[in-house]
């Protein structure tokens, strides 16, 4: 652990507050995190020093109110942070999605001691991590718990199970586990990542995103305590029928590689010594057709950015709407489940013809392994893999043809 802080100390940012997206603090936290970004990845360097970084600089309370220690910002200032973040790197943007998807629950939930408790512990810089997925299920994305359950111990639980695709939990403080009561209702417990009985394992094998700590997560009698668990009729549980946080913040994360395949591939022009002998111009830089690409590249990345921050505007109009009545937010989650879904059919597949055009731009020597330029696509398809477009498709045409609802929780 002092090797990491040692490291970690090297940038010597100070943090006053909570980072925001214009804060000059928030520009050193990503100058930092971008310049090993490629090297992790090719090498498989987990970045525990970058999570310990944004521990300190109390990134992950950006949207809990000033009046609670956090930033009090909005959904579209949180989404500009996610792809900020995914442009610097998409590794570490998507490590901290659950962390952002978790307190936004709470923070849609009424105020108890423990949500007060948990706020507290992000705006003192903890991280929050999940433990949602069973591969038992023979549905995906559902939220469903088939095996991992909580025993009676005393005033409390143990609790015993396995999870996968826990992405985030390899650096996180806390773990947000779906599971079963004794009495086989589902719930959620959300319990430290270093008690007893916990194990993190660092097996996700995946040709993207390989440093999330998207792994397996192993429960062996657990101590859980009972108000670290929460019930479905729970008054200070978040019953919003569509959870939108999750798959819009992959939608960014795809947006801010755009942003960083169209960085990588401007200095790459700048540094290509020769170019083709047919082509038009003597220097890459005045070569039209690479302008042209570029500027495809430019586009690609304005379009997707303003589809995103447009898309998080309702989840900014669904706050309010939540003072109007139960009608108005339902509503209201409605459409912001509808802009997300249809931001992530069209960003993702910018997302991927942008990763492919930058080897327009560079030829056959950008596919050198050193360069590691294919991260840029391997990372864009394994984000955009989650809940894939045809379905996701399907279920918008339904809605626009015959007014089917969109499916409830999971990634919509």
């Amino acid at each position: 652990m002092t090797q990491i802080v040692e490291k970690v100390l090297e940038p010597q940012i100070k943090f006053s507050a909570p980072v925001t997206a214009n804060s000059p603090e928030f520009q050193q936290l990503l100058d930092f995190i971008a310049v090993g970004a490629s090297e992790r990845d090719r090498d498989r360097i987990l970045p525990y020093d970058v999570v310990e970084l944004i521990r300190r600089s109390r990134l992950g309370a950006l949207r809990i109110p000033v009046a609670e220690g956090g930033a009090g910002r909005t959904a579209r200032e949180l989404f500009e942070v996610a792809i900020r973040l995914g442009d610097a790197d998409a590794n570490v943007a998507h490590i901290v999605r659950n962390h952002f998807s978790i307190t936004e629950r709470i923070l849609r939930s009424e105020r108890t001691a423990r949500n007060r408790r948990w706020l507290k512990a992000a705006v003192d810089g903890a991280i929050f991590g999940s433990a949602a997925n069973e591969l038992e299920l023979k549905k995906a994305g559902g939220g469903g718990v088939v095996n991992t359950k909580l025993t009676p111990d005393g005033n409390g639980y143990r609790l015993n199970g396995t999870k996968y695709y826990s992405t985030g939990s390899l650096y996180a403080d806390f773990l947000y586990v779906r599971l079963l009561t004794p009495e086989d209702i589902p719930a959620t417990g959300i319990i430290p990542s270093n008690r007893e009985g916990v194990e993190l394992v660092d097996d996700w094998d995946g040709f993207g995103q390989r440093l999330t700590g998207t792994g397996t997560t192993k429960f062996t009698n657990v101590r859980v305590e009972a108000d670290e668990v929460i019930l479905e009729k729970d008054t200070d549980k978040d019953n919003l029928p569509y959870n939108i946080v999750p798959q819009l913040f992959l939608t960014a994360v795809n947006a801010g590689i755009i942003r960083s395949v169209l960085r990588d591939a401007t200095a790459l022009i700048h540094k290509r010594p020769r170019t083709f002998y047919h082509a038009v111009a003597e220097q890459a830089a005045d070569d039209p057709l690479l302008q042209q690409t570029v500027g495809q590249l430019s586009a690609n990345a304005f379009a997707a950015e303003a589809i995103v921050l447009a898309a998080a505007d309702g989840l900014d109009r669904l706050a309010v709407a939540k003072t109007q009545g139960e009608e108005a937010q339902l509503a209201a989650a409605l459409a912001a489940s509808l802009g997300a879904s249809k931001a992530k059919l069209i960003v993702d597949d910018l997302a991927l013809r942008s990763a492919t055009l930058l080897f327009e731009v560079g030829g056959a020597s950008t596919t050198k392994k050193s360069s590691n330029l294919d991260r840029h696509w391997r990372n864009a398809r394994t984000l955009a893999s989650h809940n894939p477009s045809h379905f996701k498709a399907r279920a918008i045409g339904d809605y626009e043809i015959n007014g089917t609802p969109l499916p409830p929780r999971g990634f919509f």
